[in-house]
């Protein structure tokens, strides 16, 4: 099993390479989004949630992840959390049933924040990407997706999503094993991950069939 990391800011691409990897996959990997981690906001008030740095380690449930990502390494299917954007809490009656797969990526803008969770990761990429672009693709999203006024959203990257970014997530990519520039855009980029990934099965396949 490999496991691999994939961290950058928002709107940075990440999503585009993970999908990029499991379509040249075909099947053999289990994504797991740190979106799903958030800890459960649902007994803070409007205004409090308004507050709420979703953009700092402190708001990621690390220790629950790692745990679950153990049990994916030993085989074993995990009940992964769902989480609500719009709610800002997590369903206490519903979960996601995630198998094991021969390729698990866990991506996220924290990804690489973690002691513990970094050391489980067999491959750890960066996707980078200009701050314009970025930003407009959180506008993009978190608009359409998230139901956020364009004011909120530039607010919310004046106060949060670009101080974090410059304090925890630009930092955490010296552990990077593989910097993307350009985001999703980097198909050459892209190409080499995936033919990596690719030779790294197809060895193991060999392994096995040897033993």
């Amino acid at each position: 099993m490999l496991v691999i990391g994939i961290a950058g800011g928002s709107g940075s691409g990440k999503t585009t390479v993970v999908s990029a990897i499991k379509d040249c996959l075909k099947g053999k990997v289990t994504v797991i989004p740190m979106d799903s981690y958030y800890k459960d906001s649902s007994h803070l008030t409007e205004e409090e949630k308004k507050r709420n740095n979703y953009d700092h380690p402190d708001s990621i449930d690390f220790d629950l992840l790692t745990v679950q990502l153990r049990q994916l390494k030993d085989g074993e299917s995990i009940e992964q959390p769902i989480y609500s954007y719009i709610t800002c809490s997590r369903s206490k009656t519903e979960t996601v049933h995630v198998e094991p797969s021969d390729v698990i990526i866990i991506e996220g803008i924290l990804a690489f924040c973690d002691p513990k969770l970094r050391e489980e990761m067999d491959i750890k990429i960066f996707v980078d990407a200009d701050d314009d672009d970025r930003l407009m693709r959180v506008m993009a999203r978190d608009i359409v997706e998230r139901g956020k006024t364009v004011e909120a959203v530039i607010e919310r990257y004046t106060n949060t999503v670009k101080p974090m970014f410059l304090q925890f997530i630009e930092p955490s990519r010296r552990y990077a094993d593989v910097i993307i520039p350009q985001g999703g855009h980097n198909k050459v980029g892209i190409d080499v991950i995936c033919a990596t990934i690719d030779k790294f099965l197809k060895e193991g396949e060999r392994i096995k069939a040897v033993r």
